[in-house]
């Protein structure tokens, strides 16, 4: 299947609305505690609407609230989408749960943008919007362009750390595979030296290429074994996940799927690190 770059922003008008997303920083609360340690959550939030098929961008925030981290990847987040009420999701939860945010759109869907994004309690250094490859979409076989954004912050040791929220496409394995490639080579290069924390709707199992790609690179910080996280109310699968690079920078602690069935189709992943001196 032939893949391509995504080019969901066209004209000049949309160029304009990327700009204005890039510059946009909502921070409504303070800056993380001084500490070598981190808490990184993982959540789908299926644009809002939780298995009651109701929008509650509210009901969300509770659940990330009551993990209290310091790094939140988000993934299916709308911002002015019609069917979402014309919420700005991504605002909202930054309002809601005091961090700053960052948001990467992917598409433009029903007069607003669907896409990735971060909550964040650490500053914010530098902001990365990176399309990846996937097979366009056609009338036999409905697809979406992927994409991650990669935010880099001022740690607590003071040292520049990467975090990074994507998702790979839901039905196209070759997607998947080649999404994962295009991660190792864009943010897992052996030279790279800055410290990097993955997060992500992968739409793979563990045993899956897609994964075993990134294993080449990454670390994953799971329980053992991995606890399914999706579908929220009766989870079989584990699709989301939270990897690491380079390991020496890291220790791992009490990584963990948090067992939230209501809020979305996806359940949180939750993982804490210890920040490490290589």
């Amino acid at each position: 299947m032939r893949h391509q770059p995504v080019q969901p922003f066209k004209t000049a008008t949309h160029q304009m609305m990327l700009a204005l997303l890039l510059a946009m920083t909502f921070t409504a609360g303070t800056e993380g505690q001084e500490s070598r340690t981190l808490r990184v959550l993982c959540y789908n939030i299926h644009y809002g609407q939780g298995m009651d098929g109701e929008y509650d961008v509210e009901r969300l925030a509770v659940v990330i609230n009551r993990s209290k981290p310091d790094l939140v990847a988000l993934q299916e987040v709308d911002v002015g989408v019609r069917r979402s009420g014309r919420v700005h999701e991504a605002r909202r939860l930054a309002e809601l749960t005091g961090m700053a945010v960052r948001y990467g759109p992917t598409q433009h869907y029903e007069g607003g943008l669907f896409g990735n994004a971060v909550l964040t309690r650490l500053p914010i250094l530098d902001v990365l919007i990176q399309p990846l490859p996937y097979t366009e979409s056609t009338p036999e076989l409905v697809t979406y362009p992927r994409g991650a954004i990669a935010v880099t912050v001022r740690g607590p040791d003071d040292r520049p750390l990467r975090f990074i929220s994507t998702h790979f496409q839901h039905n196209v394995p070759e997607d998947r595979v080649a999404e994962a490639k295009a991660i190792n080579s864009l943010f897992a290069d052996e030279d790279a030296s800055i410290p990097t924390i993955l997060a992500g709707d992968m739409n793979a199992t563990p045993e899956a290429e897609p994964i075993q790609i990134l294993l080449k690179r990454w670390s994953n910080a799971s329980d053992d074994p991995a606890s399914p996280s999706a579908p929220s109310p009766n989870p079989k699968s584990r699709i989301d996940y939270i990897f690491y690079r380079p390991a020496a920078n890291f220790r791992v602690i009490d990584p963990k799927v948090i067992a939230e069935a209501m809020a979305s189709d996806h359940r949180p992943v939750q993982a804490d690190f210890e920040l490490c001196s290589p």
